[in-house]
């Protein structure tokens, strides 16, 4: 790896631009957010298509035709109507994202006899933090909000990587 440091460094870089980039236009970040999901769920759903046709015998065959469908019928909206989808996968992030605090609020309230159990309630306040303001502020926040944790993971990632390319160098 230390041969390649300029690539790491490079690479890092390039995912700094673009996050300044998504932070500097939410609104675009979120559509782009919302297409490469959109392109993942239709490629997804034409996979599971083909196999439901390669498991006949199995009996779940109508199984993988629906779930294959809906994936490709999900994929096809998100491409029509990028806002729209990015307006309920905001609310499922929210809902997610509070789900997640309050399974791991349970999990540091069980490990509370432990050394570091805090750092776990503290990372469930967030959650629920996050996915309240997120559902509370829904519709709204659907046009930007997507843009903004993209820009944000391409800033941190980004800068991680970079780093590490930087450090391969010495």
């Amino acid at each position: 790896m230390r041969a390649k440091w300029g690539w790491f460094v490079a690479l890092g870089a390039l995912m700094i631009v673009a996050g300044l980039i998504a932070m500097g236009n939410l609104v675009l970040g979120t559509v782009v957010s919302v297409l490469y999901v959109g392109a993942m769920m239709a490629v997804a759903g034409i996979g599971e298509i083909f196999h439901a046709f390669q498991v006949k015998g199995w009996g779940a065959f109508l199984f993988w035709l629906l779930s294959g469908l809906l994936y490709l019928a999900a994929g096809i909206i998100a491409f029509m109507n990028p806002l729209l989808a990015a307006a309920w996968l905001t609310l499922l992030l929210g809902i997610a994202l509070i789900v997640s605090g309050v399974f791991r609020g349970i999990a540091a309230w069980h490990a509370r006899p432990h050394a570091g159990w805090g750092w776990l309630a503290f990372s469930s306040f967030i959650s629920l933090l996050l996915g309240i303001e997120i559902v509370i502020r829904w519709p709204v926040n659907s046009l930007w909000i997507l843009g903004l944790f993209l820009g944000i993971d391409l800033i941190f990632n980004g800068v991680a990587v970079f780093m590490l390319g930087w450090r391969l160098k010495k």
